[in-house]
Parts: C-alpha cells; sequence; structure tokens
C-alpha cells in the first residue's frame, strides 16, 4: 500500500511484499494517471517523473531519435510518445502508424504488424528467446507465427518467406506461405508445381510426389494410418485441412497412392514377445 507522505513529485513509498521498501513513481497526463515503475531510490524515481515530463510535453522527442534516459526505461519511453502524439494510451510498447503498428523490442529491434492485430498485441506482451518470438496466452508459450498458419517446424525460406524480405514486417501482405501442411514440400518439375510428400521414421520415406498440396497433405496422413497399424507408436502429426469437406476428404483418402514400400516397413519392437 503506498505512504500517504509524498516526498518528491511524482514518488511515492511502496512497501513490497516482503516488507522491504521501494519508490514508485507516477505521472497524471491529460487526466490518465500513468505507472513509470517501482525504484530502488527516491532519486530514481524522481529521475523517471522528470524524464517522463519532459518527453510528454516536448513533442520534438522522437523515437526516430537516439533518447537518452537515465531512468526511464526505452520500452516506458514507447508508451508515452505513443500517447502524447496519438491520445491512446497502450501499456505494450507500440507506436501507431496509418493502418499499421511499431512494436519495439528494444531500441533496434521494431517489429512491424497490421493495425488488424492491435487489439491483440496490445494485451499480449511479445517475448523473445533466441529467434523465436513468442506470447503467453492461456499459459502456453505460442510463437508469434502460429497466427499466419506458419508451424513450429516451419522454416523460413522453405515453408515461408517474407515477401519484401524484410522479417520484421509482419503485415499480412509481406508473409506468403509456401509449405502449409506438416510433411510437403513444394517442388518444380518441368517448369510446375507439384508436391513432394515425406515421413520420417528410421530415415525419410518418399510417400508420393502430387499435382496438389491437399492430396499430398493427405499422403501424409494415409501414410502415418499405414505406419501406426505397422507397430509404430511414434505420435504422428496429422494435418488437418480446414477447407476440404469430409466427404472429399474421405474420396481422396481412399484413391490417393502412397510408396508401397511403406506397408513394409515395421515398427523393430513389433513381433517381440
Amino acid at each position: 500500500m503506498d505512504n500517504a507522505g509524498k516526498k518528491k513529485r511524482g514518488v511515492y513509498i511502496t512497501a513490497m511484499k516482503n516488507g522491504a521498501i521501494s519508490w514508485r513513481s507516477l505521472i497524471t497526463w491529460k487526466g490518465k494517471r500513468i505507472s513509470l515503475g517501482s525504484y530502488k531510490d527516491e532519486e530514481s524515481a524522481a529521475l523517471a517523473y522528470k524524464e517522463a515530463s519532459y518527453i510528454l510535453s516536448d513533442s520534438t522527442v522522437s523515437l526516430d531519435d537516439n533518447i537518452e534516459t537515465t531512468a526511464l526505461p526505452f520500452l516506458k519511453c514507447v508508451t508515452l510518445i505513443n500517447y502524447r502524439d496519438m491520445g491512446i494510451y497502450l501499456s505494450n510498447p507500440i507506436y501507431l502508424k496509418n493502418k499499421f503498428f511499431l512494436y519495439y523490442l528494444d531500441e533496434s529491434t521494431v517489429l512491424k504488424f497490421d493495425i488488424d492485430d492491435l487489439f491483440y498485441y496490445s494485451s499480449h506482451r511479445i517475448m523473445k528467446r533466441g529467434s523465436h518470438l513468442f506470447v503467453a496466452d492461456y499459459g502456453s508459450q505460442i510463437n508469434i507465427l502460429n497466427r499466419y498458419g506458419i508451424r513450429s517446424y516451419a522454416v523460413a525460406g522453405r515453408d515461408y518467406r517474407f515477401v519484401n524480405g524484410d522479417p520484421t514486417d509482419l503485415r499480412y501482405e509481406n508473409i506468403e506461405i509456401i509449405n502449409r501442411y506438416h510433411g510437403v514440400r513444394q517442388i518444380t518439375e518441368r517448369g510446375f508445381a507439384r508436391y513432394k510428400a515425406v515421413i520420417h521414421v528410421n530415415g525419410n520415406y518418399l510417400i508420393g510426389v502430387y499435382d496438389t498440396e491437399e492430396e499430398a497433405a493427405i499422403a501424409y496422413n494415409k501414410a502415418s494410418d499405414i505406419l501406426v497399424k505397422n507397430g509404430f507408436t511414434k505420435n504422428f502429426m496429422q494435418n488437418y485441412l480446414e477447407d476440404v469437406s469430409p466427404s472429399h476428404y474421405a474420396e481422396v483418402y481412399t484413391s490417393v497412392k502412397v510408396s508401397k514400400k511403406l506397408y513394409g516397413v515395421t515398427s523393430p519392437g513389433k513381433g517381440r514377445s
């Protein structure tokens, strides 16, 4: 609970759960009370307030400049400048543009999203581990590429590509899905696109080459079913074809041909007593 005694403008003494004292910095701008964070001493909290006040009152301070602050974190500067310029306060480090927005991971890493994604990313903080970007959603870590139909095992340049070559531009028009399904790869034969289905079990097995992506995806599902019947306990990831009706799926599944070699591939443990 905040101590009623306010020592410096915008600074409040706060008792933490373990009983330790910290200093909380708050600023009110155009009727909006904004938390600037907690600090280890009163001087740092007061400096954060001073820096925030300067940013909010000086419209020449821009994210295009090298913002130099001593106490105020850069990502908080993003939220303040967006609020100052756009009149909308967002707790995540987002700066609004016309028809898209920028999401700052740090001073040098900026992602670009369509405005349609604003509601989602204004309430989901993007985190980075290595080259992977993810959000916490319902207790799970969700790769942000999943929102585009890009699966976790997908490889950039092979399964999907960025049209303008910029991997930080995550607007829908800039992402092209090449291979949507597990075990399916687009290839070129005599100038035409065809689709190769491969399944991995004790090495890669070619299932077949097909005229359509959907046919190759269903062939992969059929191949995985054959291997399970042959005694393999591996949890093969099945392809889900959202736009294919159950009747058409059953028709293709029955008629699609897969490599005869698969019928003879058995699990090493099958038949053991």
